[in-house]
């Protein structure tokens, strides 16, 4: 992170707590991509010992978002900050749920894989569809991350645009397996598991689009949820606020 963003106070040590809260957003943004990405490829593979890995570490995502809000309950009651640091605590506060809903959704995949190794996979060539819509969602998940290491308003935006892109591949998928299940009755309970792990993905994708708004909201001052992609377009190319 740009250290003159959060910089510059009369109190060094103040400088040092909120560097230290977006750190450990940054670690816990680490583990829920890797989770992510292991849950994906556990899915992918029918790999029941990475997905029960995936499904045992959603606790050390659960702990990081409750010692980060409560790091920020305690600086937001002790240095009582206004305009931008008030704005990244919000954003740090925000973010760190959407990173927790986004380790939720990958255990939800890794306990499918498990569930799935229990019966008769679907051919292997209906998972490359996942495969590639998963893959995005974990790079969109990881500029995310990087967007707000940075809190760079403008990588924020490409971010968001790239979540059409994931819907797009969401709504192929329903069609897709539409087609499989009409054509024959007994895929029905193997592909609704494709079914759930796309919209879990679509899910993540829309967590990682959020986190991207809040960087935003961050640098430019301007609530951005809710609003057309020109809208936000506008409100990023605009002068910065402070």
């Amino acid at each position: 992170m740009d250290n003159k963003r959060i910089g510059g106070h009369y109190s060094h040590r103040y400088d040092a707590e909120l560097e230290e809260v977006v750190n450990r957003v940054l670690a816990m943004g680490g583990l829920v991509e890797t989770q992510l990405g292991n849950a994906l490829q556990a899915f992918i593979d029918g790999d029941t010992q990475v997905a029960q890995e995936v499904a045992e570490n959603d606790s050390r995502v659960n702990s990081f978002e409750v010692s980060i809000d409560e790091r920020c309950v305690e600086i937001l009651a002790r240095r009582q900050p206004a305009a931008m640091d008030l704005r990244l605590v919000v954003a740090v506060i925000k973010t760190i749920t959407d990173l927790e809903r986004i380790g939720d959704l990958a255990e939800a995949i890794a306990r499918m894989a498990i569930r799935q190794a229990d019966s008769d996979r679907p051919r292997k060539q209906l998972f490359r569809d996942i495969d590639t819509m998963g893959k995005r969602v974990v790079t969109m998940l990881h500029d995310a991350l990087d967007a707000f290491a940075r809190m760079d308003a403008s990588a924020a935006l490409e971010v968001v645009r790239q979540d059409f892109a994931i819907d797009h591949d969401h709504e192929a998928i329903l069609r897709q397996n539409a087609t499989y299940m009409m054509e024959d009755p007994r895929n029905i309970t193997r592909i609704l598991d494709l079914t759930y792990a796309s919209r879990a993905l679509e899910r993540a994708g829309d967590h990682a689009r959020n986190m991207c708004e809040y960087t935003i909201y961050f640098v430019k001052g301007r609530d951005v949820r809710h609003i057309e992609l020109s809208e936000m377009e506008a409100v990023v190319k605009g002068a910065e606020k402070a």
